[in-house]
């Protein structure tokens, strides 16, 4: 008779194996085991030397120890202390400190173990969303020759968040190495500034110029993700339009597990992979025809790591979310104006805004919207007219309107050609800054006497007179109105027939208008001004910030490859 044990972890059942006839099962208890367990002292990964944290509000810091044992927290003359709960977790709140550029040590103590992060600095944290042209590095921005190199403001950190999609609530993220460019903070000096978000950059650049305090910057970008990504999945559940996205995920995801898993996709793939190459082979020997295509490995990873709905918020907003931050700014939206993509946005995009705020426990947390740019050519009047990225831009603004403590910046002319991720991230970063220090810090210029402009002209109203259609803009936006080196372009006009035409406009300073119409159309009914895919238009205010798009009309919008009408009476009723 013979008996081998195995003995695992102490949450997980020690499991006994008998072997040799006769059988016997013995159990047996080692309670010495969980005696001798440890949970080490952490925290979680956005916590890191060099980091910044927010000023003037109540600092969270949290993390995980031994069950029942209490940590103790030191920073700036603080000394706090928080005993953990029966699974380990404890948290507590660092009083409110002033900005300081003078790095810090950070010390938490737990027992006989200590974990210490070095050169924390005090200022201004915000978190950086959405989707490749948040993402785009400023190694890739226009002006990347110059700011590199001359980036030299140590007190300006990044913290670029690694790509992660979970089906659950995760409470952490995964670093590599110290040494990788993701999951660690990093400065903005020329050793560094390259993987940092080109927005972020020249927004956190003018904050820390503006302010002359430290500022933080977190970045949870993802190329290619989609508004319900960024979302709860509790929260999409409730919304109809979100159900093919589910769908056709959890399809995916059953088909995974039904092929084996990860070992069943590794042998397809090695299977395709071999087929490829013989096929490659032959192809070689008379080279006619298109050359076979191999596999592309991406397409055998599991689902369950890849864009699916709420699935970024699980793994990159949760593991941050206690994180005491000022804001965030959000750049997304392109790929939601793709075919159908746009019929969930009127739903999605403002339940990223309420989301965030929830998960950040501040239901007034300020939040800049970038409205999303241009791409692709132009192909004639009714293609423009209906693109997909119009009813984008279009929700954009209206989620803004109708969301306090948000800000929209305009964006479709900083693209001089037709990719999707203009180069000039400069003037993003920068007009953002403007919002931020405007409605956020009250920031204020002459002497303090002036408030500080960063919209463009926001359309108010519209009349006809005379045949054409006069065009008015919010007071507070229309100062020193102006066509940039007096050009028409980018306004359009219709009739009742609702065919829109390419139109004359002028600016009628002493009112703040602009006066818009066409010869051949008598009758004006609409008129609308840098809607396309590719938007012209250089009206713009006494500070040179565009006006922002808009149409007087509330006419159904059909974009192509794609199917039923947006209409924005159902989607927000009036206008």
């Amino acid at each position: 008779r013979e008996t081998s044990l195995i003995a695992l972890p102490c949450n997980w059942n020690p499991i006994f194996l008998t072997g040799m006839r006769p059988f016997v099962t013995l159990f047996i208890l080692i309670p010495f085991l969980c005696s001798i367990a440890h949970a080490e002292l952490r925290m979680p990964n956005v916590f890191g030397d060099m980091m910044v944290l927010q000023r003037d509000k109540p600092v969270r810091l949290w993390g995980w120890a031994d069950p029942n044992r209490k940590v103790e927290a030191s920073l700036g003359g603080q000394t706090l202390s928080a005993t953990a709960d029966d699974q380990g977790r404890w948290a507590l709140e660092l009083k409110p400190m002033s900005a300081n550029a003078k790095g810090q040590a950070l010390v938490v103590k737990s027992g006989n173990e200590t974990l210490t992060y070095e050169n924390v600095l005090i200022g201004e944290v915000w978190v950086c969303g959405g989707q490749s042209n948040m993402e785009w590095t400023l190694r890739s921005t226009r002006d990347a020759d110059l700011e590199i190199q001359s980036a030299d403001s140590p007190e300006i950190r990044f913290l670029r968040l690694p790509k992660v999609a979970k089906l659950k609530a995760q409470e952490d993220f995964p670093v590599k190495s110290p040494e990788n460019p993701e999951g660690n903070w990093r400065q903005a000096i020329p050793e560094q500034v390259e993987n940092c978000t080109g927005v972020g950059y020249y927004f956190a650049k003018r904050l820390n110029r503006a302010l002359k305090v430290p500022v933080g910057l977190v970045d949870v970008s993802w190329g290619g993700t989609m508004a319900q990504h960024w979302c709860a999945k509790k929260t999409l559940r409730e919304i109809k339009e979100v159900d093919p996205y589910f769908e056709k995920f959890e399809t995916a995801l059953n088909e995974w597990k039904k092929g084996g898993g990860k070992a069943g996709a590794d042998k397809r793939y090695e299977a395709d992979l071999k087929t490829y190459r013989e096929a490659r082979a032959k192809w070689e020997e008379k080279k006619e025809g298109r050359a076979p295509r191999g596999p592309n490995a991406k397409a055998y990873s599991d689902p369950a790591g890849k864009g699916q709905p709420g699935g970024m918020f699980n793994g990159m907003i949760l593991p941050i979310a206690k994180l005491s931050i000022r804001g965030a700014l959000f750049y997304q939206g392109e790929n939601n104006s793709f075919t159908v993509g746009w019929k969930p946005f009127y739903r999605t995009f403002p339940s990223v805004v309420s989301d965030w705020r929830k998960a950040f426990g501040e239901k007034d947390l300020p939040f800049g919207i970038v409205q999303i740019a241009g791409w692709s050519n132009r192909r004639g009047m009714t293609y423009d007219m209906n693109h997909h990225c119009n009813v984008i831009r279009e929700i954009q603004h209206l989620v803004w309107q109708k969301t306090t403590k948000t800000g929209l910046i305009a964006t479709y002319d900083t693209n001089s050609n037709g990719s999707i991720h203009p180069g000039r991230k400069m003037p993003v970063g920068e007009r953002s800054a403007r919002w931020a220090l405007a409605t956020v810090y009250g920031f204020k210029t002459d002497g303090g006497r002036k408030e500080l402009e960063w919209m463009g002209p926001v359309y108010e109203s519209h009349q006809v007179e005379g045949g054409k259609m006069v065009i008015g803009f919010k007071e507070e936006t229309r100062r020193g109105l102006r066509l940039d080196q007096d050009v028409e372009v980018g306004f359009y006009v219709a009739g009742d027939d609702q065919v829109f035409r390419e139109a004359r406009a002028r600016v009628d300073g002493g009112k703040g208008t602009v006066i818009v119409w066409h010869d051949e159309i008598p009758k004006p009914v609409a008129v609308r001004y840098a809607f396309s895919n590719l938007p012209m238009g250089g009206l713009m205010n006494a500070r040179e910030l565009p006006a922002y798009p808009f149409r007087t009309d509330d006419w159904p919008i059909t974009p192509h490859q794609s199917s039923g009408s947006y209409l924005v009476k159902e989607a927000f009723g009036k206008k």
